[in-house]
């Protein structure tokens, strides 16, 4: 009798409803038995910038609506459920109820590409208890992770002052699904193009890519690779020169004439090898030629080559980018704020030591100078008034969408603008300055009061 193969174990529609922490099914289980199903607010921020990060790019929306709007309970995953030990006691009726399980709430979030900082609310979900309650895990992991990278990039951007930035990190992302993700994060914080024809192809992404080494290793004689690579590509003949001598691989490249259009450095002292080939091109009446950089590449090897002069005209940069190698995680949280209970809203709050929350339905209120530069953060109660723009907006009310989501070429245009708008200080890549966000005088009294109320203070 063969043996039951195997699935291969990837993320689909189908199985949304699994991609969870268990302790968000056992409690769900506990709301329902406990007829604990009040209508609720819970809202996602980040409670302290990374190390060296003085403002966040928020990412990661059009997936998490994706999810709210498919999120379906299988027979096949129910049958699993059930059979769990855990829930042995839970009736058939909690069952019953997840066969039938749609997302009926409302959503506000701020717009990918915005620009945000510490305890400012990027997603705020009203609904009953156990929608609201579910959806934790899956919207955390998406937003926390493409917002960690989409802000990464724009510091990698930024630091490249205008020349391109390829993303080429999908070979060490997190997993081929990361490495999308990734890709879609890092357009957003403004690179030029990637190397994942997935995300390519799906988002209209430009691909961009040369030839590894093993293309050179391949011939016995460097120039015919470089010749047989023209022929194929006679339009698109970038080389990669430093597969054994960087020197000699520039004056070979040479060879390829007018048509010749870039060459790829990525080992050895770049900086000093870039002008080195720089000249070689130039001499050889190949100005026009690009020279494009990658290796293991930051924001900070960047700044610091282009500090002395390097001829590098683009970036192609991965590990560093799509793990965000220097805080390679981002503390989002997803917090109750608010509860409806007999027509009265309860405003809800944490005071755990370090880990306290705000209470009640907010809203981020933006100032902007007279210059139109970002000025300061108010965050208040969401029925406040202010001659100041409003970042969280309508998303999806009563579990039908009814925003219109943009592209992802849109998303960087979004971005983009924030960025022009953000102060030069607050985009230093060793920025110590912190952007001036504070709370409403009403929001601090209904804070204040439910302390009170709880016998806090």
């Amino acid at each position: 009798m063969p043996s039951k193969q195997p699935k291969p174990l990837f993320l689909n529609d189908a199985n949304l409803c699994l991609a969870t922490d268990l302790y968000q099914l056992t409690m769900i289980a506990g709301y329902f038995e406990c007829r604990k199903n009040h209508k609720s607010t819970f809202e996602l921020f980040v409670r302290n910038l990374p190390e060296k990060r003085s403002y966040l790019i928020a990412a990661g929306l059009e997936q998490a609506i994706h999810y709210l709007r498919n999120l379906r309970f299988t027979e096949e995953y129910l049958k699993y459920l059930k059979n769990l030990p855990v829930f042995k006691n839970v009736s058939r009726g909690f069952f019953n109820y997840l066969r039938n399980f749609r997302f009926i709430g409302d959503v506000y979030a701020i717009p990918e590409g915005t620009v945000f900082f510490a305890n400012e609310p990027i997603i705020r979900v009203t609904a009953p208890m156990i929608e609201a309650q579910i959806v934790e895990t899956y919207l955390l992991s998406m937003i926390n992770y493409q917002t960690l990278i989409a802000s990464k990039a724009s510091r990698v951007v930024h630091a490249a002052r205008g020349r391109d930035v390829i993303d080429f990190g999908t070979r060490r992302a997190h997993g081929p699904q990361a490495g999308v993700l990734a890709a879609r994060a890092c357009f957003i914080g403004g690179c030029a193009g990637t190397s994942n024809v997935l995300a390519a192809c799906e988002l209209g992404i430009p691909p961009i890519g040369t030839v590894a080494h093993s293309w050179v290793m391949a011939y016995d004689d460097e120039y015919e690779s470089y010749k047989d690579f023209h022929k194929v590509f006679p339009d698109n003949t970038i080389l990669l020169i430093d597969t054994y001598d960087t020197i000699t691989g520039a004056k070979l490249a040479t060879k390829i004439g007018r048509k010749l259009k870039g060459v790829r450095l990525d080992s050895g002292n770049i900086m000093s090898l870039s002008k080195k080939v720089r000249k070689i091109l130039d001499d050889a009446g190949l100005g026009h030629v690009k020279i494009t950089a990658s290796g293991d590449l930051n924001e900070y090897k960047i700044s610091q080559m282009l500090d002395k002069g390097t001829c590098i005209d683009s970036f192609g940069v991965g590990t560093e980018m799509v793990t965000s190698k220097d805080v390679p995680a981002l503390g989002g949280i997803y917090k109750l704020v608010e509860q409806e209970k007999e027509g009265r809203s309860i405003p809800k709050m944490k005071f755990s030591k370090d880990k306290s929350t705000c209470p009640s339905k907010k809203q981020v209120y933006r100032f902007l100078n007279n210059k139109g530069m970002f000025k300061k953060d108010i965050i208040g109660l969401v029925d406040e008034v202010f001659d100041a723009e409003v970042l969280l907006l309508p998303v999806m009310k009563k579990g039908k969408l009814i925003y219109k989501i943009p592209t992802v070429q849109q998303i960087q245009r979004v971005a983009g603008k924030n960025i022009s708008q953000l102060p030069d200080k607050f985009k230093d890549l060793d920025c110590k300055a912190f952007y001036p966000v504070t709370i409403s005088k009403r929001l601090r009294q209904v804070r204040d009061e439910t302390k009170r109320s709880i016998g806090v203070i």
